[in-house]
């Protein structure tokens, strides 16, 4: 079985899923016609996984250097929240000024 075209189950729904399968792109207000290939997957699993959604991404809209061990990218929304779970050990601890004393 090749990947040009099958089906997969996300979010409780089966959709038509593989690289002969046109589509646009997920995000909110991008009308770029993609297909729902790998290249264009959030996450590594068609119908997403521990990282990923499952969505379908143009390139503006899939986003590599979360340091998430993905493929092709995450979503926006998934790779904030993977940098949220995961901080990059190197990086101080970001702290609020709010409700800080100044030591004089």
């Amino acid at each position: 079985m090749g990947n040009a075209q099958y089906t997969i189950s996300r979010n409780g729904e089966e959709i038509e899923a593989g690289y002969a399968v046109e589509t646009l792109c997920e995000e909110d207000r991008c009308d770029e016609q993609i297909d729902r290939g790998l290249g264009h997957l959030c996450g590594n699993t068609p119908g997403g996984d521990e990282y990923g959604c499952g969505g379908y991404f143009c390139g503006s809209h899939l986003f590599l250097g979360s340091g998430a061990p993905v493929s092709e990218g995450l979503c926006r929304r998934c790779s904030g929240r993977y940098e949220a779970e995961h901080p990059d050990p190197d990086e101080p601890p970001q702290t609020s000024a709010v409700g800080a004393r100044r030591a004089d």
